[in-house]
């Protein structure tokens, strides 16, 4: 389970030369009649619907869950649904909040940099439409966890790392509200909802007759849709999420392999390995030995091609 997380960054030179840095990441779930903001924030971001709030930097809003409204100088308010994404810019004065009978999740990115603030002057966003619908979207779903990830990780380099990140996050937002794909088409978007739905759970044990009655859907038709779309049936849609969740932990974590069945939704250790080396060919402990000897020799190669 996605637990709330914010971090401010500082911006060394090196990030600034790069030509596009971030500032800030972070995911909050609000609840019903929640005080909102519900986490302490820096004086300079604190935020309130009365008087609003001014920033520095750019930033993506990403609403996953829940609604509420959003507003801006530029704009009238608007209701905010879930799958919405919108845009602050520096020095424009904006609001918004989750509906208090309802909540929200959100997930956030501050950016900037050179680089950046010639791609938002460019036409390829709208300063007047600063939201985009994106529905259940697994894709960008995956990128901001991926971002919180990263810097909770801070290996060498992440600033780079999570700056790309943050640039793909871009283009997924301007290719979705250039092409509308599956506007039409209702059973791709009843699949692309429950591919999100089973992203957002991929740690969890999820009820496939369930999940097909919330899109609203029967299990069997839903079971040979997923299947045709995907090539896998949910069940195995969703364990190899986890599988390939766990070779991420693996490779980019210290947890031990205890800790890692358990982040992934393995209740059992013995099985957790058993599915593993199944689907990979190696136990975990071997994989991530594996993995260990790769870097090393790709490190070691490159530190002789430099002397």
């Amino acid at each position: 389970m996605q637990k709330n997380y914010f971090k401010y960054l500082n911006v060394s030179l090196l990030e600034e030369r790069w030509g596009m840095y971030v500032t800030s990441v972070g995911y909050s779930k609000v609840d019903p009649k929640d005080t909102y903001p519900n986490e302490e924030h820096p004086q300079s971001h604190k935020l309130t619907w009365n008087r609003g709030r001014i920033l520095n930097d750019f930033y993506i809003i990403f609403i996953s869950k829940g609604k509420g409204v959003y507003g801006v100088a530029l704009t009238d308010p608007f209701e905010v649904a879930a799958g919405t994404c919108f845009f602050l810019y520096p020095g424009v004065l904006h609001r918004y909040k989750p509906d208090s009978k309802v909540g929200w999740e959100e997930y956030w990115v501050g950016f900037n940099g050179s680089y950046v603030e010639k791609l938002m002057a460019a036409d390829f966003f709208d300063r007047q439409k600063p939201f985009v619908f994106l529905g259940p979207n697994k894709d960008v779903l995956i990128l901001f966890r991926g971002l919180i990830e990263a810097v909770q990780t801070s290996l060498p380099g992440y600033h780079q790392q999570i700056a790309g990140i943050t640039m793909q996050i871009l283009g997924l937002i301007n290719n979705i509200s250039q092409h509308h794909e599956n506007i039409n088409d209702r059973a791709g978007k009843l699949i692309a909802k429950a591919k999100y739905i089973i992203q957002e759970s991929f740690e969890d044990n999820l009820d496939m007759e369930k999940l097909a009655k919330e899109l609203p859907m029967g299990y069997s038709s839903f079971r040979k849709l997923f299947k045709k779309t995907t090539g896998e049936s949910p069940n195995h849609y969703h364990l190899n999420l986890r599988l390939e969740r766990a070779k991420n932990l693996l490779t980019t974590t210290i947890l031990n392999i205890t800790e890692v069945a358990e982040h992934t939704g393995f209740e059992s250790v013995f099985y957790f390995s058993k599915l593993f080396k199944k689907k990979n060919g190696v136990s975990p402990k071997f994989y991530r030995i594996n993995e260990e000897n790769v870097t090393d020799k790709e490190n070691l190669h490159v530190t002789k091609r430099s002397k």
